[in-house]
């Protein structure tokens, strides 16, 4: 159904494009190269021939396939973001196509001795035989989510050139800063005016998701005192030890790479510091509401029993909270997800429903009045040199787009 040239091509054109974001950048997008495939993606999006395209001051690019059926159906929508995260360099990405994947190691880069091996993922055992892109052990790939954005523009683009198959109202929009905790922030759902949507922003096929972590961030300061280390003796306080103190204060085993499935964490993603002055930085995520505000609490409350240690207030925590579990909104309309079971399953994909252990631009639009489930993009290994997809899992992800909105519409 899909060219798997065309859909590779597309896909290198996008990742090709730096689009990180940047988290401590509070203006709209957080990096201006953002705009760059937002004016490519308007482009591609006119070339097919979308209609209504728009994109607004704020980066968010919106556009319409009109229905090509006399009754009405629901308007759906679907939804990916543009920029890539800056936990790793999205610059200067040079993807490698690997044909007909063996199962074996894969160089990514043999000058610094860089490889992929199955040993380690095991998952890419399951792509024998199929075309896989990687990055070439320098950057991150940017298949989170340029994968989603390319499977999207090529089914709208199957879509147009395919009159013969029916489909009600689709509006598809493409968000910035995602990655950053912003991308939903100034998405316009009056504007969109969809009954309910899709982010295609899972990982490996088969992934339908309508369940994610509650959120929020921590920033810990720890304020410390500094003289001489040869006359310290009862008077230097080093906010260094403390930073130490305070992170052994935490539950050891809850962290990411000691948790699976619904278990929580909390998450030491930077710390700076020097005797004055140190700094942490969590994040703090958790799928039962009850458990999450527990995590919250503890935070505050090591702090507070550091500072009634000290006699004096040393230690100052920050919490944000980032977004909610958007069970709680899906649930009430689940014939979204069990619609998106179905056409997986007519097209040969076993559907992998779990929940997510992170967040999408879903989580908070369903909380803005756009129920918005999860479906995979296809790719592994997020955020990092060891990022890969395999083209034949974004060909998949099309046809399942493809498939909905033609289910939608044969649901009168």
């Amino acid at each position: 159904m899909i060219e798997k040239k065309h859909i590779t091509d597309r896909f290198i054109k996008y990742v090709t494009i730096d689009t990180e974001s940047d988290p401590n950048n509070p203006a709209f997008p957080s990096t201006e190269k953002q705009w760059n495939l937002a004016h490519v993606l308007v482009a591609d999006l006119k070339k097919i021939g979308m209609q209504d395209i728009e994109l607004d001051e704020n980066c968010y690019i919106m556009a319409t396939l009109p229905s090509n059926i006399a009754h009405r159906v629901p308007t759906i929508g679907f939804i990916s973001h543009i920029d890539t995260s800056p936990d790793f360099t999205g610059k200067n990405v040079k993807p490698q196509l690997i044909e007909k994947y063996q199962g074996n190691d894969i160089i990514l880069n043999q000058e610094k001795n860089i490889i992929l091996s199955p040993d380690y993922f095991e998952d890419l055992l399951q792509y024998k035989g199929q075309t896989i892109i990687t990055t070439d052990g320098t950057t991150l790939l940017g298949a989170d989510d340029k994968a989603g954005v390319t499977e999207i523009v090529t089914a709208m683009e199957y879509l147009v050139q395919h009159p013969e198959l029916k489909h009600g109202k689709i509006r598809i929009c493409f968000t910035p800063d995602e990655e950053v905790g912003k991308g939903a922030h100034k998405f316009d759902v009056n504007k969109f005016d969809a009954e309910w949507a899709y982010t295609m922003d899972g990982s490996q096929i088969g992934e339908l998701e309508y369940e994610n972590f509650n959120a929020a961030s921590a920033k810990v300061t720890i304020t410390g005192k500094i003289v001489h280390p040869g006359y310290a003796i009862g008077k230097m306080i080093n906010s260094m030890q403390l930073a130490n103190d305070f992170i052994a204060a935490l539950p050891a085993g809850e962290v990411p790479e000691k948790t699976s499935g619904y278990e929580g964490f909390f998450h030491l993603h930077d710390m700076t510091g020097n005797v004055e002055k140190t700094v942490l930085e969590y994040i703090i995520r958790d799928h039962d509401a009850d458990l999450f505000e527990q995590r919250k609490k503890l935070i505050e409350r090591i702090a507070v029993d550091f500072n009634a240690n000290a006699g004096q207030e040393i230690v100052n925590v920050e919490i944000k909270n980032q977004y909610f579990n958007m069970k709680e909104k899906i649930v009430p309309v689940m014939h979204i997800v069990d619609l998106v079971e179905e056409v997986m399953k007519d097209i040969g994909i076993v559907p992998l429903i779990k929940p997510i252990r992170g967040g999408t631009d879903g989580s908070q639009l369903s909380y803005k009045g756009l129920p918005c489930p999860n479906i995979f993009a296809g790719g592994h290994n997020f955020h990092g040199r060891f990022e890969y997809v395999p083209v034949e899992s974004m060909i998949k992800a099309t046809e399942v787009i493809v498939g909905i909105v033609q289910k939608v519409a044969e649901k009168k």
